[in-house]
């Protein structure tokens, strides 16, 4: 018997505190019956009998109030935000049931906060490039530099809708990762797409050069147009960070068999070690706010990538370049 928990071997509750009362009620019949053997007055006999049954109860009852307060503990501490609490499961069935649940709680709290902080680092980082370019354009009409003509209000009216076509992305991404979000497939001219991606890449005014590739010229894909723009700002906007001063990116897009293509964005940037390249596409994965972002932005490159069947992957840097993000 472990003298620190003399019930440790006792697994059910129930027989725990039917032990404590039988133990305390042989324990004050012995008692009493020995005081009227020798004579004792029942006025001292009585208290006697009554502290040592209340001894050995204390005594046996040592550890079975431990977990419950561990639990106590582990519930103000979950109330005041911290979820990496683990409670020791006890001994018992009934309490054991009750510390596991709480660590399963405690878990599935701190899941629901990690993920309520990374969609709103998600909505902060989508809309940030499309306000980056809608903020320049509304500059430079406001200081004369480019005329309120048809383009320039197109272009900012475009940007507005994309923002909206945002919004309603990051809310399908918001459930479950955004599986079964739905799409709207359609023929697009990829010369069309790039030239637009690097038209608003250059509002933001940033002295790197941007050049579109397309093999054939005339390539057409199927593929979702907001979710592709989507991509394509993303992996432009990253370029565009880590690219140096008067450097180049460059987008190539090329038919890569019958039923296959493949886009790739390559910048002039220091490049990414060999496992953190692997990581890029997860979410926090390239690095957090040190290396310039969340990394969310590539994430949903990923997520929209495996939306219209293909893949997403950092692609081995030539001489003179860094890793380049390519979707197949």
């Amino acid at each position: 018997m472990d003298r620190r928990e003399p019930l440790a071997g006792v697994t059910s509750i129930r027989t725990r505190l039917a032990v404590l009362v039988g133990a305390s009620v042989v324990v004050a019949a012995l008692v009493g019956a020995l005081g009227t053997d020798v004579g004792v007055p029942l006025w001292i006999s009585l208290p006697v009998t009554i502290a040592l049954a209340l001894v050995v109860t204390r005594w046996l009852a040592t550890g079975m109030t431990t977990p419950l307060r561990e639990m106590t503990a582990a519930a103000s501490r979950v109330a005041a935000g911290d979820y990496d609490v683990r409670v020791t499961d006890s001994g018992t069935a009934e309490i054991g049931a009750l510390s596991r649940a709480l660590s399963s709680m405690a878990h599935d709290l701190g899941a629901a906060d990690e993920h309520r902080r990374r969609l709103v680092a998600t909505v902060a980082h989508e809309l940030r490039t499309p306000l980056a370019a809608q903020q320049a354009l509304l500059e430079n009409l406001v200081d004369g530099v480019t005329a309120p003509d048809d383009a320039a209000l197109q272009q900012a009216l475009h940007q507005s809708e994309r923002l909206g076509a945002l919004v309603a992305d990051l809310l399908d991404l918001s459930r479950d990762d955004g599986r079964g979000a739905p799409m709207t497939p359609q023929r697009l001219p990829v010369r069309e797409l790039l030239d637009r991606a690097v038209g608003e890449a250059a509002l933001q005014s940033r002295s790197v050069e941007l050049v579109a590739r397309v093999d054939p010229e005339d390539l057409v894909v199927t593929a979702d147009r907001g979710r592709l723009q989507q991509v394509l700002a993303n992996l432009v906007d990253n370029a565009l960070r880590h690219s140096p001063e008067a450097g180049t990116v460059t987008l190539r897009a090329a038919l890569a068999g019958p039923d296959h293509w493949s886009l790739t964005v390559e910048d002039e940037g220091p490049g990414l070690a060999p496992d953190r390249a692997e990581r890029l596409f997860d979410r926090f994965g390239s690095g957090g706010d040190a290396a310039g972002g969340t990394g969310l932005g590539l994430a949903i490159v990923g997520w929209v990538a495996a939306m219209h069947g293909g893949r997403v992957e950092a692609l081995p840097p030539r001489e003179g370049s860094s890793p380049a993000p390519g979707c197949g």
